[in-house]
């Protein structure tokens, strides 16, 4: 399957809006253009027009087109940092607090965000579910849990059968629940801030590529399909799918491959059985699967998804195969979707927020946080155009020129994938 194939998705099939954007037919100025119409450039966008900024917004694709509308949907309240001490050597003292308060509160302040402005998501804060794949990992998070909660994380232990209960899953014999975390149905999401951000002004552009980007004075002139863009600030807010527009951009993040399938709406009896209290749900293997139940009874399960030489995505029979380790009420089930997307991953597992020239600024690199943690980057981003003091936000200016040997890394995803499931296997037994 193509990374393409948005089509193929649940989301696709059930969204409860799509945005039709505006086509780039003459030149354009601006005060702050957007690059990238996902999570993070649609809620810059909606920060800056509430605020009386000419805002436009251009998309290669459209509204959701990459990660935004192709993700898991689970809203998950924390970096996917260990220990808080890991957290601290990645970003320092000055900012450890700030950004462990902005992680933690991440899934409470979509969910209010998205009360506010009433986006009809399928919005759920029921809790994420954390299990355990092996007797290590329940030492290593539990550890982990107890020392995030110094910094105000919420937690539950179950063990047994009281785990495996809430879970519907024999698979695992441990685990925490954060009762923050939650679901949306992600397309319905990002259409639904985008619809939000045009009322308040923001102008978005769909098949939109931007072709060149150069500094000229106190500004920026963009390029696309033949028409100059004039503006005073460029935010890059393309994630996974940052290309060469600007290598020094490009080179601080990793991009992979998340895949996902999903059921048609299944039998009371069976749903019933997995996650009854609504939760969401994923483990602590390098390789991890995360799934959850919609309200229309179908089921969502996800893992990581291996790129081919020829940018299609695999993967989807091993989901099919792990999803019924995890689940055997699924044996007989016919997973009508499936697709997957690209989002971005960082050496710290820390999103990056970069400043590389003056009136260009970029944000990306969530680590499959992005959910929660690219709004609030977008209010980041806003922030830092309209005034607030790059030493003053949450985020650290990365300082980060490229990820070592990224090329190779990048090549070799698939090949480190295939052993950390191996390990991921042998640990579990």
């Amino acid at each position: 399957m193509s990374q393409q194939g948005t089509e193929a998705s649940l989301w696709a099939a059930t969204a409860a809006q799509r945005f039709d954007g505006l086509t780039v037919s003459q030149d354009i100025e601006c005060d702050v253009a957007v690059i990238g119409a996902g999570f993070t450039g649609i809620r810059t966008a909606l920060e800056l027009a509430s605020n009386g900024v000419r805002v436009a917004v251009f998309d290669a694709g459209g509204v959701g087109w990459g990660a935004s509308g192709r993700n898991g949907g689970q809203v998950n309240p924390m970096l996917p940092v260990a220990r808080p001490n890991d957290l601290l050597k990645a970003v320092g003292p000055i900012y450890f607090e700030r950004l462990a308060a902005t992680s933690l509160g991440s899934a409470d302040a979509l969910f209010e965000l998205i009360r506010k402005y009433q986006i009809k998501c399928d919005a759920r804060q029921n809790g994420w579910l954390r299990v355990d794949h092996s007797a290590k990992a329940r030492k290593t998070w539990r550890e982990a849990a107890k020392a995030w909660s110094a910094h105000g994380m919420e937690y539950e232990v179950l063990d047994g059968d009281d785990l495996r209960k809430a879970s519907g899953s024999p698979a695992y014999d441990s685990g925490i629940i954060n009762p923050r975390g939650g679901a949306v149905q992600p397309l319905s999401l990002v259409c639904g801030f985008a619809h939000a951000a045009r009322s308040a002004g923001a102008q978005i552009y769909e098949k939109a590529k931007i072709e060149t980007l150069e500094r000229t004075g106190d500004g920026w002139t963009l390029t696309c399909s033949g028409h100059r863009i004039t503006s005073e600030w460029v935010v890059l807010a393309t994630n996974g799918y940052t290309g060469r527009l600007r290598p020094d951009v490009q080179k601080a993040i990793i991009p992979i491959n998340p895949v996902q399938i999903g059921s048609g709406p299944l039998p009371e009896d069976l749903i019933n059985e997995i996650l009854p209290a609504g939760q969401t749900i994923s483990d602590t293997r390098r390789v991890i699967m995360y799934a959850r139940r919609e309200p229309g009874n179908q089921i969502v399960y996800g893992g990581c998804g291996i790129k081919g030489l020829n940018g299609e995505i695999g993967g989807f029979e091993w989901l099919k195969k792990d999803a019924v380790r995890v689940f055997p009420q699924l044996r007989d089930v016919k997973w009508e979707y499936q697709w997957g997307g690209q989002i971005a991953v960082t050496p710290d597992h820390v999103p990056t927020f970069m400043e590389p020239a003056p009136g260009l600024i970029s944000g990306m690199g969530y680590n499959g946080r992005g959910v929660a943690m690219s709004h609030a980057m977008g209010k980041v981003l806003a922030d830092r155009v309209l005034g607030t003091p790059a030493t003053d936000l949450p985020f650290p200016v990365s300082t980060r020129k490229n990820v070592a040997f990224k090329t190779i890394q990048e090549l070799g995803t698939g090949v480190v994938i295939r052993m950390m499931r191996l390990m991921d296997a042998l640990e579990s037994r």
